[in-house]
């Protein structure tokens, strides 16, 4: 499974914290607190580099990336472990 950067991870959870996973509303979200810097102060350019587009030309890449963030959240509020090979 792809690697997110946790600080690109907490971002995705914290606008899912704040109106729930449900595309377009989280784009929303995470639009208004980039454009407010609400994330610990982070803007677009700063999410950029962390690996979080918000543009809409690689807005594919961004919903990969929170369905990467969603499916890690929901193995470990389920219990299961993360490798299943042990």
């Amino acid at each position: 499974m792809e690697t997110v950067n946790p600080v690109a991870r907490d971002f995705i959870l914290f606008c899912i914290q704040r109106h729930g996973k449900e595309w377009p509303v989280l784009y929303d979200e995470m639009c208004w607190v980039t454009g407010h810097r609400l994330f610990r102060g982070l803007g677009y350019a700063e999410l950029r580099r962390l690996g979080i587009s918000l543009s809409l030309t690689n807005i594919e890449d961004t919903i990969r990336m929170v369905d990467i963030v969603t499916a890690e959240k929901q193995t470990v509020h389920s219990g299961k472990e993360a490798n299943p090979a042990f």
